[in-house]
C-alpha cells in the first residue's frame, strides 16, 4: 500500500477542519455588577463568556463547565482576593491563561502571583477597553498555542508507543490472537479513537479472528455489514468518513445510528497485494486527520502487515 492509496476515494476536504471552530470559553469574575456586565458585553461577540460575582462562585462554575481559555478576575473582592482565587485554579487548569484587574495599591500581591506563574498579565483600573481586548486576544492565542503543542506532544508519545507495540508483538507473541488485542489498543490510543477493531480475512471474507478495544466494554462488531469495510476489502484502499451524519453514502446505514459512531476510518492490511485483514478506527464525534497522522497510518499498516505475516508463519511452522 503506497501513500497515494491512503488518499484514494478520500475527500481531502474531510481531512481538514469539518466545522468552524467553536468560540473559546472565558470566565470573567467581579463582585461589582456594572463591571461584570461591562466585561460580558466587551467579549461576548468573540468568546463564549461565563461570569461570576465572586471567587467561590467562579470555582463552582469551573467545576461545572471545565477548563476555560482565559480567566479575567478583579483583585479586590470581599470574600476572596483575585490572586487567591486564581491560585486555586492552577492545579486543575494549568493551561488556562489568567488576567487580573487591579488598582495600583495591590502591586505586592500581584508581584507574588506573577512570580508564582499564576497571572499572565495585570490591567490597572480604570481599564481601556481596546487595551483589554488586545490583551485577552493575545492570551487566547497563547492558550491555543499551548494546547496545540500539548496535543502534538501527546500524539508523538502515542505514536512512539504504537510503533513500539508493533515491533514488540512481532518479536514476542506466541500466537496470532495474542498480537491483535494489544495492537488494537495501541492504535486506539494513538489516534484518540473510541473504538478499534482489527479483524482478519480468509479470501475476501472476514473471519472470527479479531482483536478489539472499546471505550466501553460493550463493543459491537458490525464490520461485515459495513459499506466502507466492503469497499476497503474490494479495492485494497483506505476508506474514510470523518463526518458520518453529513455523508450521504452512509445515511441509511443503521449501525452508525445505533452505535453512535460519527467518524470511521477503515485501513486494509495488505502484504504483497493480498488483503490480510482490516483495521477499523471509530470515533463518537466528527473527526479530523492531520497529514502526519496519515503518514503514521501508512507506516503502521506496513509494519502491521509484516507483524501478522510473521505470526502466521510461526504458527504454520508449529
Amino acid at each position: 500500500m503506497d501513500t497515494a492509496s491512503l488518499e484514494t476515494n478520500t475527500d481531502r476536504r474531510q481531512l481538514r477542519t469539518l466545522e468552524r471552530p467553536k468560540k473559546l470559553k472565558i470566565l470573567v469574575v467581579d463582585d461589582e455588577p456594572d463591571n461584570l456586565d461591562l466585561l460580558y458585553r466587551t467579549f461576548r461577540r468573540d468568546f463564549n463568556v461565563l461570569k461570576a460575582d465572586s471567587g467561590m462562585n467562579a470555582l463552582q462554575i469551573l467545576a461545572d463547565e471545565g477548563e476555560v481559555a482565559v480567566i479575567i478576575s478583579d483583585q479586590r473582592m470581599p470574600e476572596m482576593k483575585g490572586t487567591e482565587f486564581l491560585s486555586k485554579t492552577v492545579p486543575q487548569f494549568p493551561d488556562t491563561v489568567r488576567i487580573i484587574l487591579t488598582g495600583f495599591t495591590d502591586i505586592e500581591d500581584l508581584v507574588e502571583a506573577i512570580n508564582a506563574g499564576q497571572v499572565y498579565k495585570y490591567i490597572t483600573k480604570p481599564w481601556d477597553p481596546g487595551e483589554l481586548k488586545a490583551v485577552v486576544q493575545r492570551a487566547a492565542e497563547t492558550y491555543d498555542l499551548l494546547k496545540q503543542r500539548t496535543e502534538e506532544l501527546r500524539c508523538a508519545n502515542a505514536q512512539m508507543a504504537l510503533l513500539a507495540v508493533l515491533v514488540e508483538v512481532t518479536q514476542a507473541a506466541n500466537s496470532l490472537e495474542e498480537t491483535l488485542i494489544p495492537i488494537a489498543t495501541a492504535f486506539s490510543h494513538s489516534f484518540g479513537a473510541d473504538n478499534c477493531i482489527l479483524q482478519l480475512l480468509e479470501g475476501n471474507t472476514l473471519i472470527a479472528t479479531q482483536g478489539s478495544y472499546g471505550y466501553n466494554s460493550n463493543l459491537e462488531n458490525w464490520l461485515a455489514q459495513d459499506p466502507l469495510v466492503s469497499e476497503a476489502i474490494a479495492t485494497g484502499q483506505v476508506q474514510v468518513s470523518l463526518n458520518v451524519l453529513k455523508d450521504q453514502k452512509l445515511a441509511g446505514v443503521a449501525h452508525y445510528q445505533q452505535s453512535g459512531v460519527q467518524a470511521h476510518l477503515v485501513v486494509p492490511i495488505s502484504y504483497r497485494n493480498k488483503v490480510m485483514g482490516v483495521l477499523s478506527l471509530q470515533w463518537k464525534q466528527p473527526h479530523t486527520l492531520r497529514d502526519d497522522e496519515l503518514k503514521l497510518i501508512h507506516l503502521s499498516a506496513q509494519l502491521l502487515a509484516i507483524a501478522l505475516t510473521s505470526s502466521c508463519d510461526r504458527e504454520t511452522k508449529i
